[in-house]
């Protein structure tokens, strides 16, 4: 439904007349309202506190919650496929029901907080028809995403094969905590058509040797670099670098972590350009969807390819070992982060993260230049003298400095977040101009055609007064609608 037709029909709802605009939700649409519910199961219900799972539940969530809303508008293609809506249906019921049916698969642990939050919602909406038809429309929608996800390998632990000899990936101090989601790269994709799809065509600095990975002059800068920037003590960061550190970390548990932080900018610039509910249904999905991508994109680098690199920590501790002359040992030396993440350092996670997300942004507003000010979780960063919002003028220019922030914390080399933002950028386009497409109305059948067989389909759907022939969401099936089918398929949709 388009955006002023939707605005004519509150109008109405308004002077009392009847309509499917809900009455008494608060001005937050419940796009945003649920985002910010699954925030809270990623601050409170983390399970292990890999980002992966929690990109997967987003990417479950956000995609339910734009099927049962895209139901009852089919304004764009689906993810799936449209689930049976009434265009009389309440929206804002079947989000509610969308996402909450979803989440209760995603966070078994949260069951009586997240029907807490149902029923508070679901009460805000007048009873009647329009709810009960949209509470189906978003149970079925969950139902649907739900199925799709079983078995997606997700719940496939793998036995990790550590390898001997320097510059593989070890546990690192100081928690020498265990491999994170290694079977992670293999999971199957949202809108990825193989998950080596975006996997960076060379390795680290453009080796594929350990060997000689580690003798060249391009690890022992890589590696000298972050020795003076992510140092914890006497580093040369700036405060600023210190802060841009800390501001996109958000690693502890407690915080919405990196795929969390994604979505409240997501929110931030909602927000700021004024979106609707259904604008909200999409821009969130394919944010999530991307992101879910981007999970199994950078963990199929990290442990699937040739090189498994080891993190900063050890790499500076054990440099002796390295074979280049070029690098120092510093056995006391320790990052800006108390921890090191317990995955391989290439390619970085959040950069892949936050490139897709830029891109998907960038794409849905038709502009990467939009500024926005948004702030961040970290405790660290809360707990600087000084730490005020930050203001951005590009997405782009976020998911860059979301990169090297890795480096000013020593966790991470420049390549983790170079490469990691050249494979993010080249999936969020992706997921962007490839999902959730505008519907071609031409193609009724939904075949990925326009032919005859279209306007069979069409005619008998139109001649039966059959809803699916109402092209114009107008409750009605008349000339208006033929006249919009015939356009459509002479002018190729």
């Amino acid at each position: 439904m388009s955006v002023f037709k939707n605005l004519m029909l509150c109008a109405v709802g308004a002077l009392g007349i009847a309509s499917h605009c809900s009455a008494g939700i608060t001005p937050e649409d419940e796009v945003i309202h649920w985002n910010n519910v699954m925030l809270e199961r990623f601050r409170e219900d983390f399970g292990t506190g890999c980002p992966g799972p929690l990109a997967r539940a987003g990417a479950m969530v956000q995609a339910a919650v734009f099927e049962a809303v895209n139901s009852i508008d089919r304004e764009w293609e689906p993810y799936i496929d449209y689930v049976d809506a009434p265009v009389t249906a309440s929206k804002e019921a079947a989000v509610i029901a969308a996402a909450y049916r979803t989440m209760l698969a995603l966070f078994p642990n949260s069951t009586q907080e997240l029907t807490s939050e149902y029923i508070a919602r679901r009460s805000l909406i007048p009873s009647g028809a329009a709810k009960n038809q949209g509470t189906r429309v978003g149970n079925r929608a969950a139902a649907q995403i739900i199925l799709e996800r079983t078995g997606d390998g997700s719940e496939t632990p793998i036995a990790y094969q550590f390898l001997p000899g320097p510059g593989n990936y070890v546990p690192s101090p100081p928690s020498f905590d265990p491999e994170c989601n290694p079977e992670w790269g293999f999971v199957r994709p949202f809108a990825m058509e193989r998950t080596t799809q975006f996997r960076p065509t060379l390795g680290p600095c453009g080796f594929q040797d350990m060997d000689a990975l580690l003798r060249s002059q391009a690890y022992a800068d890589q590696v000298n670099e972050v020795r003076a920037l992510g140092r914890r003590y006497g580093s040369t960061r700036t405060d600023e670098q210190t802060q841009i550190a800390f501001f996109w970390a958000n690693d502890r548990n407690g915080t919405y972590k990196p795929p969390g932080h994604l979505f409240s900018i997501t929110q931030t610039v909602s927000r700021d350009q004024g979106l609707t509910l259904e604008q909200n249904a999409r821009l969130f999905a394919l944010v999530g969807l991307a992101m879910g991508d981007a999970a199994i994109v950078a963990w199929d680098a990290k442990y699937n390819t040739g090189i498994d690199l080891w993190r900063p920590i050890v790499a500076i501790r054990r440099a002796n070992t390295d074979n280049n002359p070029l690098t120092v040992v510093d056995k006391r030396w320790n990052s800006l982060n108390p921890f090191a993440p317990a995955f391989p350092a290439w390619i970085s996670g959040h950069a892949t993260f936050g490139a897709a997300h830029a891109a998907v942004m960038a794409e849905f507003f038709g502009t990467d230049d939009i500024i926005f000010t948004v702030d961040s979780e970290d405790p660290f960063y809360n707990a600087l003298p000084n730490h005020p919002p930050r203001t951005f003028t590009s997405f782009s220019q976020a998911a860059v400095e979301n990169g090297v922030s890795r480096i000013y914390l020593g966790v991470h080399y420049r390549m983790d977040a170079t490469d990691g933002n050249a494979a993010g950028f080249a999936l969020g386009r992706y997921v962007a101009r490839n999902t959730l497409a505008e519907r071609c109305m031409a193609d009724f059948n939904r075949d990925g055609l326009r032919d005859s067989v279209d306007v069979d389909m069409y005619y008998s759907a139109y001649s039966a007064n059959s809803m699916t022939a109402d092209l114009n969401d107008d409750a009605s099936v008349d000339m208006a609608d033929l006249d919009m089918f015939m356009n459509a398929y002479l002018s190729g949709c």
